[in-house]
């Protein structure tokens, strides 16, 4: 190797693109030499191409060993290169010790790690590849002539924004502490949530091209082992190129993809997260993301908040069962109201009946056709003003529904019932606490439309069995997503429709299988 670098050298510059094509067919695995030249036109050759890739070049401590750092303007610590990394290796060697700790124009790297440089992460790479990813992850790489090895300097420093509350899950009464899209930051609202014995944090990566890196949490003591291998085992089957949010991961490990219904949570809010750590349920956090995933998950879950722990268990019952009643409302009131027009007038009272063929009289359309007009423009200006920009978003929501519903009414295209009926449909969406789970009942909601318009209460019946059917089958990493209903355990219920008081709920829920089933205290 070393006589056909030296017969590269004496060819004078000749041609870079020929060096580097006999280097490949020589060194298929991309692997440095102790040339610093020829290494130095391979990372080059590699990532050089990249305005914002900086090589800077020197003396290593006066001992006329050259050598280089290599780092990406914006994601490199700057202000650590040039005051600890820098300062460290350019200081006169010898004037430290009787003895030069260098021979003959080379130098140790471990004397580099253990007695220059004074920075805590340090890792050695041997391939050009590996270099090149840490460097463009925000590492400073240095070469040193004579070496084998490149030097990877943790010097990474990623701009995050400020801790805030969590947007998509506002509380009255808990934490005002949401994650953000910095990993170490998420970590690190997990560790500070309270001294947790056994909490276990076991990194991966994800993505072919652009790899990142992820977490997967969980409580070692109380986790079924058998859910954390498969957790790891469908992360590590995530084959792709790019995975820039976790709503990625959750579509590659869910069970069903072909289910409307969400089999994994996201949340932004550690509180959730070490609850349901407590429990005996895994984590997942991704770099990039505030939204962390958790999983197994159930029905239930979806519909409950972590509010209804920090109320007493009287209030906290009530406004869970009122979000019970609102997920029912939001889901099948326009269907029946279309199954109570069309075919079962008859078991509307009689007044009532009087009333709304009275308020329809004028009315062009079927029951299908105004509820459907009005449901979808309800929909798109949901859509509209989560879109638009924060000032105007809520204004125009509100205004556009309430325009749309008069001009609607005026016009005779729909009924003031009907209008009535669609708003009680929002209102009750709203009460959702899980942003997946709202769009899946907004969804279903059409399917039930078109029964009920075809059978009427039969065919709204009909679907709901055939929804049943599906979620008693449906499954999240082995749980029932139904559980504790669907398999029944009446002692598990007392966290179902009704929130105990915590000193009733001693143990955790038999489906986890965890190794302590028991909460401690």
């Amino acid at each position: 190797m070393k006589e056909w670098i030296s017969k590269i050298g004496k060819k004078g510059k000749g041609n870079e693109t020929d060096k580097q094509e006999a280097y490949t067919s020589q060194n298929p695995t991309h692997q440095f030499t102790d040339n610093l030249n020829f290494n130095l036109e391979c990372v080059k050759q590699e990532i050089g191409h990249n305005w914002d890739v900086h090589f800077r070049e020197f003396n290593l401590g006066r001992t006329g060993i050259r050598s280089v750092i290599i780092f990406v303007d914006g994601l490199s610590d700057k202000d650590l290169i040039d005051k600890h990394i820098m300062p460290s290796l350019m200081v006169d060697f010898s004037a430290e010790y009787k003895q030069p700790p260098y021979l003959k124009g080379s130098i140790s790297k471990e004397f580099i790690k253990n007695e220059v440089l004074s920075i805590s992460e340090i890792e050695a790479v041997r391939s050009i590849k590996e270099l090149a990813s840490k460097v463009l992850a925000g590492s400073a790489a240095l070469l040193i002539d004579g070496s084998l090895d490149a030097l990877i300097l943790g010097t990474t420093k990623h701009k995050t924004r400020a801790i805030e509350e969590p947007v998509s899950e506002a509380l009255v009464r808990g934490p005002r502490v949401g994650f953000t899209e910095s990993l170490s930051d998420n970590t690190s609202f997990l560790r500070c949530s309270g001294e947790i014995e056994n909490l276990s944090l076991v990194k991966f990566q994800v993505g072919k091209r652009s790899k990142k890196d992820l977490v997967v949490a969980y409580i070692k003591d109380i986790v079924n082992p058998e859910l954390v291998q498969e957790v790891e085992s469908r992360i590590k089957k995530i084959d792709i190129d790019s995975v820039p949010e976790s709503g990625y991961v959750e579509q590659f490990i869910e069970d069903n993809y072909l289910s409307p219904f969400p089999q994994v949570q996201n949340t932004e809010r550690p509180d959730r997260v070490i609850a349901a750590l407590m429990e005996g349920r895994v984590a997942i956090l991704l770099d990039g993301t505030p939204f962390a995933l958790i999983v197994p998950v159930t029905l239930s879950m979806m519909l409950q908040s972590p509010e209804d722990y920090y109320e007493r268990w009287i209030p906290g019952t009530f406004i869970r069962m009122l979000r019970y009643l609102a997920a029912v409302l939001a889901l099948f009131t326009p269907s029946l109201y279309i199954a109570f027009i069309s075919f079962h007038s008859g078991l509307i009272p009689t007044k009532l009946a009087i009333s709304i063929i009275g308020t329809r009289s004028g009315v062009p359309f079927p029951a299908l056709i105004e509820a459907l007009f009005m449901e979808i423009s309800i929909e798109i200006l949901r859509e509209a003003g989560l879109r638009l920009p924060k000032p105007i978003g809520p204004a125009m929501g509100i205004v556009g529904g309430l325009i749309i519903g008069e001009a609607a009414v005026q016009a005779g295209i729909v009924s003031p019932v009907l209008v009535i009926v669609v708003a009680l449909t929002a209102i009750s969406s709203f009460t959702i606490p899980q942003y997946s789970i709202g769009i899946t009942l907004r969804m279903l909601r059409f399917p039930a439309m078109l029964c009920a318009a075809t059978f009427g209460l039969y065919g709204v019946i009909l679907f709901f069995l055939f929804m049943a059917s599906h979620l008693v089958k449906l499954k999240s990493f082995g749980v029932p997503y139904l559980s504790p209903a669907v398999p029944y355990r009446l002692s598990e219920w007392k966290d179902l429709m009704v929130r105990m008081p915590l000193m009733m709920m001693k143990r955790r829920p038999k489906m986890m299988h965890t190794k302590k089933p028991i909460r401690k205290g």
